[in-house]
């Protein structure tokens, strides 16, 4: 079969099973292409709950899925690749953060979205990338424990002077592992372009940016912006999606490392298989955590996000 007849059999199946498909914005342009919703984490997870859909597939990582049957437990969540993980999201984990907690008691503990679900019961409040400063300076209390990005953690308390933030070593490896001499150098070759970076890169990389913001931040402002080129600073997936809906426009990677190979796990005929209902992994989770787990993300709606 070729690409565009797996996705015609896609389309056809999803619709004849009543099948809801959910793609991150890092997946490659064949899946996007056959999607219903795309975009981040959590605006995915939003979307969910709003479609009359019984069945959503997630093609993403883990904890996507995992937030998704959070907030729409009636559901069938499949994850389309079982295998598809994230390593920030699995770095630390519930025993982990509660012997943290004991060491800074009185403290408000604030999950970035990208969390498993299991972590997520333990703390007080979720943020994403787009609404983190926006909550955290939202939340009545001073003492703030943000986990576990520290780079995107460091760039909240550079927004939020007034508030004593502590970090703990943890965040994407994917955009950590960009160096400032990768920055000199694309603007080197590109001295027209504006450089547009995620706040998970270090704050060495992201001091140098002309803007800093989530994922569908950069790609909004990049396709609203009247500058015509543009260095992309997050997974370079998202160049290709901005090429399409941007065809007069230039853009350009920041590092050949901005590569997430979870989010590439999933293959085209891997979301075939999924609305074919023989591929993929149901998400499975008790009541229990899905109540806990979800008071976090209820107190980011709560506080604005």
């Amino acid at each position: 079969m070729t690409v565009r007849e797996v996705q015609d059999e896609i389309i056809r199946l999803k619709k004849e099973n009543d099948v809801c498909i959910l793609a991150h914005s890092y997946q490659t342009h064949d899946i996007i292409e056959v999607a219903d919703f795309t975009g981040d984490s959590y605006a995915l997870s939003k979307m969910a709950a709003k479609v009359p859909n019984k069945t959503v597939i997630m093609c993403g990582v883990r904890f996507m899925a995992e937030t998704v049957k959070i907030l729409s437990p009636e559901k069938k969540v499949i994850l389309s690749s079982p295998t598809a993980g994230c390593p920030m999201a699995e770095q630390m984990d519930k025993e982990m953060i509660c012997q943290v907690k004991e060491k800074f008691p009185g403290y408000t503990v604030v999950a970035y979205i990208n969390t498993t679900a299991e972590l997520k019961t333990v703390c007080d409040v979720c943020v994403t990338s787009s609404s983190a400063v926006k909550i955290v300076n939202a939340i009545d209390n001073k003492n703030i424990l943000f986990i576990p990005d520290c780079n995107l953690g460091a760039f909240v308390a550079k927004q939020v002077p007034e508030k004593n933030i502590e970090l703990l070593r943890g965040g994407c490896p994917i955009h950590a592992s960009v160096k400032v001499r990768e920055v000199e150098q694309a603007k080197k070759r590109h001295p027209d372009a504006l450089l547009l970076v995620h706040p998970e890169c270090i704050p060495a990389v992201s001091e140098k940016a002309d803007y800093v913001g989530s994922t569908s931040g950069i790609m909004e402002f990049a396709k609203n912006s009247d500058g015509t080129e543009f260095i992309i600073g997050t997974e370079n997936s998202i160049l290709q999606h901005l090429q399409y809906e941007c065809p007069n426009k230039k853009f350009y990677q920041l590092s050949q490392g901005l590569i997430c190979k979870n989010m590439k796990e999933t293959t085209l005929v891997d979301v075939l298989n999924c609305v074919k209902g023989e591929g993929g992994e149901e998400i499975v989770m008790d009541e229990k955590m899905i109540s806990e787990a979800k008071k976090c993300i209820d107190k980011m709606i709560e506080l604005g996000g």
